[in-house]
Parts: C-alpha cells; sequence; structure tokens
C-alpha cells in the first residue's frame, strides 16, 4: 500500500507507469487487482489509485451461497432461514441448503489490503484522488493526481460516475442502516428478516431489513424502492421507528452506519472507441437490476476480466444478463414502479414458489428455464400485460436513462 506524496511525512509513490492503471479500490477494483494478483509473476504491473485515506466498515455484501461462491471464507454469517412479511401476512423460507451470506466490508478490504501488500506486481496506492479526466497521450493513458501524473496502457475506471438522479434508473434502491448492540436478546441469528414490508405512500415502496449477527446484534435497514434516489436524511426517521420496534425497552448502542443507492434499471452500457479503457462497477452495470445484488456478479467479471488482461487482451466490460433475464427484470420494475401498492404481495407470491430455490437461483443469475416459467406463472398476469411492450421495446429515451424526467 503507497501513500500519497502530497501528505507530510509520508513517503511519495516512485511508480508512476504500469501496464494496467485502475481507478477506484472499492470493491470492483480490489476484485479485479486480486484476481490479477493471484497470477504472481504473470501479472501485469498494476496500480490501483483509491481517493480514501483509509478503509471502514462502511457497508455489507450479501448473496446466496450455493456453495461456488467466491470469496466464502470471508462470510461473517449465514442464515438458514429468511421472512419476508406485509402486515399480517408472513412467509418463512428455508434456504438451509443455499444460505443467505453476508461479507462485512472491513472484511474484504483487510483481505485485499494484506494480500496485495505481498504482491510485488500490485500497488495500492490510498489517498491520492484523480484530478479531472484521463486522457490518452502517446498511446498510453494520462491520469492527473493530487501526487503527479499516472500513465498505463489499460485504463479500468472503477468509480462512481455520476450522483444518482432521477430518471437516470427505473427505480432506485437506497437504504440506510445502523448495525446495534443491545443490552438485552432481541434477534434471532437464525433467520434473516429479508422484506417487513411499510405501508406504501408517495409511490415508496419501503420495507425494513434485518441480518441479526447475534442475540443482541443485527444490522437493521430501512431500504425504499422509488424514482428518486434518497439521502440518510430522508430515511432516518424510519430507521429510528424500525429499531425501536425491534428493540423495545432494551436500550442500545450504533457500531456503524451503512448508506447507499442503487440503480434498478438503467441503460445499457457500450464501449467506448477505444477498447484499452472501460468503466465499470454498480454504477456502470455491475449490480443484478431487478435485485440490487452484485458482489458475486463482480467476482465474476473479475475472474474473467484478469484471464484477458493476463493473456495481453482488452478489459472486459460487465456482461450482459440473458435476454430473458433482461426482459422479466425490465418487466418487473416497470410493474413496480407503476403499481407501487402491489409490489408486497409481489415480492411475497415470488418467494412462496413451491420450491424455494427457484427464486433463489433467478436472483443469483443462475436460473434455468423451469425457474423463468415458475416465476412467471407465480405472477397476476394481467397486472404484467400492460407493461410488455415498454419493457421490450422501450422509446429511445427511455434508452438513454432519462424515464419519469
Amino acid at each position: 500500500m503507497v501513500p500519497c506524496s502530497a501528505c507530510p511525512g509520508l513517503k511519495p509513490a516512485m511508480q508512476t507507469e504500469s501496464d494496467i492503471l485502475i481507478l477506484g479500490g472499492g470493491c470492483a477494483g480490489l476484485s479485479l487487482a486480486l484476481r490479477l494478483a493471484a497470477n504472481g509473476s504473470n501479472c501485469p504491473s498494476t496500480i490501483i489509485l483509491e481517493s480514501r485515506s483509509h478503509y471502514s466498515n462502511d457497508r455489507t455484501w450479501c448473496f446466496w451461497d450455493d456453495g461456488s461462491a467466491h470469496l466464502r471464507e470471508l462470510v461473517q454469517h449465514r442464515w438458514p432461514m429468511v421472512t419476508l412479511a406485509h402486515g399480517e401476512h408472513r412467509i418463512s423460507v428455508d434456504c438451509h441448503t443455499i444460505p443467505y451470506a453476508m461479507i462485512p466490508a472491513e472484511n474484504f478490504y483487510a483481505h485485499a489490503s494484506v494480500t496485495l501488500a505481498e504482491t510485488a506486481r500490485v500497488t495500492l496506492a490510498m489517498n491520492e484522488p484523480v484530478i479531472g479526466e484521463p486522457r490518452k497521450e502517446g498511446g498510453l493513458w494520462r491520469v492527473e493526481t493530487r501526487c503527479g501524473s499516472r500513465w498505463a496502457k489499460r485504463l479500468i475506471d472503477a468509480r462512481p460516475q455520476r450522483m444518482p438522479e432521477r430518471g437516470a434508473a427505473v427505480l432506485w434502491q437506497s437504504f440506510y442502516g445502523h448495525e446495534i448492540h443491545c443490552d438485552a436478546d432481541c434477534f434471532d441469528p437464525g433467520v434473516a428478516r429479508l422484506m417487513d414490508f411499510s405501508p406504501s405512500k408517495n409511490r415508496r415502496i419501503a420495507f425494513l431489513y434485518m441480518l441479526p449477527i447475534s442475540p443482541r446484534r443485527a444490522l437493521v435497514e430501512v431500504t425504499v424502492l422509488a424514482p428518486d434516489p434518497l439521502g440518510p436524511e430522508d430515511l432516518a426517521e424510519e430507521l429510528a421507528a424500525f429499531i425501536r420496534q425491534q428493540v423495545g425497552e432494551s436500550s442500545h448502542a450504533v457500531l456503524r452506519a451503512e448508506h447507499g443507492v442503487l440503480p434498478m434499471g438503467q441503460a445499457a452500457f457500450d464501449r467506448g472507441a477505444d477498447v484499452s479503457h472501460v468503466r465499470v462497477g454498480v454504477a456502470a452495470g455491475g449490480a443484478r437490476a431487478a435485485s440490487g445484488f452484485a458482489f458475486q456478479r463482480i467476482q465474476r467479471w473479475a475472474n474473467a476480466c484478469a484471464t484477458e488482461l493476463i493473456a495481453g487482451q482488452p478489459p472486459l466490460l460487465h456482461p450482459s444478463d440473458p435476454w430473458i433475464t433482461r426482459a422479466m427484470d425490465a418487466l418487473f420494475l416497470r410493474v413496480l414502479r407503476a403499481h407501487p401498492k402491489r409490489a408486497p404481495e409481489l415480492f411475497l407470491a415470488l418467494f412462496a414458489i413451491q420450491d424455494p430455490r427457484r427464486i433463489i437461483r433467478f436472483m443469483s443469475d443462475h436460473a434455468v428455464m423451469a425457474d423463468y416459467a415458475a416465476i412467471i406463472l407465480a405472477l397476476p398476469p394481467w397486472l404484467f400485460l400492460g407493461e410488455i411492450p415498454q419493457a421490450l421495446w422501450p422509446r429511445p429515451s427511455l434508452r438513454k436513462g432519462d424515464l419519469g424526467k
């Protein structure tokens, strides 16, 4: 790990030219660097530029662990049961064969930092923000940072590309949560509350998301699906009410907070004219449109992209989902946007499918045709018919991402 030369008392970075330059040391940037580093002496010289001076436990990544997931050793907790609820209606889903798993950011960042520090061919440069846009000069990419110029043959931009705004996605998934510790047993660490819906208002779909880690410790979040992205200040009151509801009279301490805004349904991402430069990450197609799940998708992309780079080929974009997945995601999102009050019954219907492994495989990008069929049959057809034309053949303006403007 190399500190920034602009910080007093710190040793300046020495390496300014590399084969590969990764902008952003978040999930996508570090995941690719880890795959490259695993190739030892065959790894191209790589520099990751990260604007943060240090990492913090600022988020969690969850996925369904079918045994083939990447970085399973970093999982902090697995839940063999998940629940969904709306009012008096509640369903419990036994998923012990494919448990719901969580990796906290501190585990991932620590693993990446230690691994990369032991790898001579990869440099993680912390506290080195990029200034301005990269430009091509003399066959190399030039990137200006607070510490000077960096040069590279290939450029992977894994930074968030822009502030979330209405119209840039069909819906935004905004969440704000606290990890809390109570002075009494308040939670069941064997059951994750995946979606506990509150009444719909202002065309927002809101639900409690709770991951109990022990009888006294849990991550409690409020999540909202809406056309507008929301900040912590928009969700703080609902979060406080959810926590009071869960802990009752028990006192609690807030261990940390996390907030995020994920796009659900964006325009397609195309490779630019120069194949040596790609944009990646959640903001560039790394997350699943209908769920926001991204961690394992990013790991699969990192594997494929590293293989290409090791072979001297250009970096890869995130791959497109199969046509049927894209179509079903687009249709489902348009129905949610048009009929937000129906969202609870739709989600409960999906997880009430006789074999819950079908919806789990669908959400994990491993669906087979029988899974697609079961999902279609579980949903009320009349609610979806009116949205089919726009979901499958959107107007040109919607392909540009300005839905709802």
